[in-house]
């Protein structure tokens, strides 16, 4: 099922940047994000439940575009 809130992401493993693209258009960089995380990510329902709980509140961003 698309997410209504995460158009795209992309894993870049050997700086552990997970970068998101929202669907507003709007592109952050989550940083030092382990593999493990990222995989959980991958399978669960809602991305943005999962971004807001889990990703926000544990790992440093910056907004790229």
């Amino acid at each position: 099922m698309p997410s209504s809130v995460v158009n795209k992401y992309l894993y870049f493993p050997e700086t552990e940047i997970l970068r998101i693209i929202y669907q507003s258009g709007a592109v952050y960089d989550y940083l030092k994000v382990p593999l493990e995380v990222v995989e959980r990510f991958k399978t669960v329902q809602s991305k943005g439940r999962f971004l807001n709980y889990v990703i926000k509140p544990k790992f440093k961003y910056r907004k790229v575009e």
